[in-house]
This record gives structure tokens, sequence and C-alpha cells, in this order.
């Protein structure tokens, strides 16, 4: 058994000295000084020894099992240096390298919201926000839209609960703000707003819109049409045509949309205007009496207009685009050219 001890002894070492990475070493661990290893697997044999041998067995298998043990801790610390030092040689940085620094830059959205911030606030508006986990009675009921309206429709609306809702519109901010405040007030509301929309290049259930409002006393179409020709002037230049046509929202009265004259051809007809010559670009009208009841203004003395307008829209029309969902992609191709 003496034998058997010395010779494990000397293979282990030898193992030992050729083991080159930490999974050779732990192997070698176990194959010598697991529980069923063959330091162990020689030990068995201690009932055949006699009582003279058994001690000195003992100490000389405790001996080389100590000295197995420090041995392998070594390795262990040695392999683990070597493995630092080559990360180290890897990933060394040499900081005296001249380096490109790549800047982020702002979203194509965010630069149109921006701009229309800044157009706004340059015609005295104040920019509010609101929530957008809204109240069914801020989203609908006192913006004039009845129960029965097709805009109520589950098909349309992400409902939380019976009145909880993800927001439809920003015009909910409207009503809060003129729950608070008294006029006169011209306010815009940007945010994210929520429709039961199939994804495709003009439709998202998720996307930005801009709300503006102005109450007071002697509010006309014609103030309501000199503050969106200025919006378009400045948004799309001093050339750019408009026009309103006459439609229909709850909460306006008389009500219109606006376009503008085709940015690909300029007013004479193409593919992108479906050859009219003109582009859709916002909702707007006259504040419906009912809505200005709702919080507690009589029309005979307050009025005012409303406008809307989708973020998405503006951005797609200002810079050509004509897929919506770029935008929400993250195509550093497309980011970088904004």
């Amino acid at each position: 058994m003496k034998d058997d001890l010395i010779n494990l002894r000397e293979r282990a070492l030898k193992a030992l000295s050729e083991a080159d990475s930490i999974d050779k070493l732990n192997d070698l661990r176990i194959k010598i000084l697991g529980k069923k290893g063959e330091l162990t697997q020689i030990l068995k044999g201690m009932g055949k020894l006699s009582d003279k041998e058994r001690p000195e067995i003992g100490k000389l298998a405790n001996e080389i099992k100590t000295e197995l043990e420090q041995k392998i801790a070594e390795k262990e610390l040695e392999l683990k240096k070597a493995l630092k030092e080559e990360r180290m040689r890897r990933e060394f940085i040499d900081v005296t390298i001249p380096t490109k620094v790549l800047l982020g830059a702002k979203h194509p959205l965010t630069l149109v919201m921006d701009e229309i911030r800044d157009i706004f606030i340059g015609l005295g508006y104040k920019v509010v926000e609101g929530p957008e986990i809204e109240l069914e009675y801020y989203n609908f009921e006192a913006l004039n839209t009845p129960a029965d309206h097709p805009a109520r429709d589950m098909q349309d609306t992400f409902y939380i609960s019976d009145e909880i809702l993800l927001r439809t519109q920003t015009s909910p901010v409207q009503i809060r703000t003129m729950e608070k405040e008294q006029p006169p007030l011209k306010i815009i509301a940007p945010g994210r707003v929520f429709r039961s929309d199939t994804v495709d290049a003009t439709h998202s259930p998720m996307f930005h819109q801009v709300e503006g409002l102005a109450v007071g006393e002697g509010f006309t179409m014609g103030d309501l049409k000199g503050t969106l020709v200025t919006f378009v002037h400045e948004m799309f230049g001093q050339d750019r045509k408009s026009r309103f046509r006459p439609h229909f929202f709850p909460f306006t009265e008389p009500s219109a949309e606006m376009d503008i004259s085709c940015i690909a051809c300029h007013g004479k007809g193409c593919r992108v205007c479906s050859y009219t010559g003109w582009l859709e670009i916002l909702g707007c009208g006259m504040v419906h009496p009912n809505v200005l009841r709702n919080v507690g203004h009589d029309p005979e003395k307050i009025n005012g207009f409303a406008f809307g307008m989708g973020v998405e829209r503006i951005a797609m029309l200002k810079y050509g685009i004509n897929d919506l969902r770029l935008f929400y992609e993250n195509d550093l191709r497309f980011l970088k050219q904004f």
C-alpha cells in the first residue's frame, strides 16, 4: 500500500504539472482526492494492515493528501493569474489612440414634437400634460361624445374596466385644464394616445398627438384659420398652400379638416396625394357649446377653438416618409438620416 501511495503521488504531480486549464485541474482534484477518488480507493485497504503498519500508512496518506491539496491550490492560483493576464491582454485599450466618438441624436418624432411645441409657444400657447390612463368621462362624455358614438366601441378603444381606458386622444387634457383654470387660456397638449388599430404603413395602436385649445371671449373661425395657417408656414415653408373642408367632430361645431398642398408635387397631382394636389393634415373647429357647459362656462359669453394633429402624420409629410412603422423599428440606417 505504501508503494501505491507513492506511485499515486508521482502520477498526480505529473498530471498536475500538465494541467493547463481550471476545468482540467478540477477533474484532476476529483479523480485523485474526491470521495470516490484514487486516494480513497487505496485507503479502503487499511483494514488489511497490521496494527504496526496502519499508523505509518495513515501518516503517509495524510502527508500526500496535504501536499496534493496545496499543489492543486497553487496551480489554481497560477492558472487564474494566467487567465486574468490573457483577458487583460485581449481587452487592452490604448487610450492614446485617437477615437471617433459617435453621439446619439434626437428621434425624428422628437424633432417634430419639439418643433410643434416651439411654434405654438411662440404664438403664446402653454404646454400642458395629462394621464395616459384616463376616465371614460374625460375621454368621451365631457367632450360631447355620447355613449352610442362609434368611437366608444370596444374595437376602437383599449378599455381597462367599464370606466377606465387608455386615452384615444389628448383632448381630455383640455377638459382637465378648463376645470382648473379660468379663461382666457391657450394651451397645447402633446402626448401618446392609444387605439385598437392593426399595424400597417399608416396605422399603429400607439401614436402621438398634439391637441390645441384657445378659450376666451370673441374667438372666430378666422382666428382658428390664422393660427393654423401660421403653423403650416412655420412647419412646411411660407409657400405651402392650405385649405379647410367642412367635417364633423362631436366636440367642435362648426368643424373642419385642414389640407396642405402636396409635399411631393406641390399641388399638381401625383400618387402621393391621389392626384388631388392636397394632403389632409389635421382636424379643427370651434369648441362645441356642450363642451363649454360641461366645464361650467356659459357658451353665450365664452367660446373658443380647438385643433388636433398626429405627430407621426406631420413627420411623414415633412420628411417624405411613406411607412409609419419606420419610426418604431429602431433601424439606425433610417434614424441616422435625421
